[in-house]
């Protein structure tokens, strides 16, 4: 075997294909790198956690790994980190005092989306793009319906939700903190 082929074989992700863009390699393999020291060591002694994961970028370039399949494997890694956490928190804290937060958690996501369509998160300027407000609304009260009702919502569609932008739409940062606690909610939920 080449040493280009052992390259390719070791290769954890497929190329974005064509043309298209993909996330930087060097940036996804220091990622996975730090992961797997990070889940190895006990998680007292962790530098990395579940909601830093969700939090992760990378620098999409030409000839990176194609952006789908890193994704889902940086979903899967959450969704580790998170069950080590939820395990650990029970044998420490006990399942009490873990049910307590996560039901905290979810009741403010609950609070934020009880507000009145249109109303539920702040604006941007009317110059500025933000979230689509109907989109953003219509997935709102699909996660109140999961939070009061237990209707069916899964970790990976809120991961993968996706607006359309528009001028004077819902501040970005603030539905997305909201999708990652609902993403928390979920994963604590187990």
């Amino acid at each position: 075997m080449t040493s280009t082929e052992t390259a390719v074989a070791s290769t954890p992700f497929p190329d974005a294909a064509g043309r298209s863009k993909g996330y930087d390699r060097e940036a996804v393999d220091a990622f996975l790198e730090r992961a797997r020291d990070a889940f190895e060591a006990s998680p007292d002694e962790s530098d990395l956690d579940s909601a830093e994961i969700r939090r992760t970028a990378f620098p999409v370039v030409r000839g990176g790994y194609a952006i789908s399949a890193v994704d889902a494997a940086v979903g899967r890694i959450e969704d580790a980190f998170a069950a080590r956490e939820r395990e650990y928190a029970l044998s420490r804290a006990g399942a009490r005092a873990w049910v307590g937060r996560s039901r905290n958690l979810a009741q403010e996501v609950l609070d934020r989306l009880s507000r009145p369509e249109r109303e539920r998160f702040d604006r941007v300027g009317a110059l500025s793009y933000g979230y689509r407000i109907d989109e953003v609304d219509k997935v709102a009260d699909r996660i109140a319906r999961y939070l009061e009702s237990g209707e069916t919502l899964t970790v990976e569609q809120v991961r993968t939700v996706a607006f359309r932008m528009q001028r004077g739409g819902y501040r970005e940062a603030q539905v997305d903190a909201v999708l990652d606690a609902v993403v928390s909610v979920i994963l604590a939920i187990g």
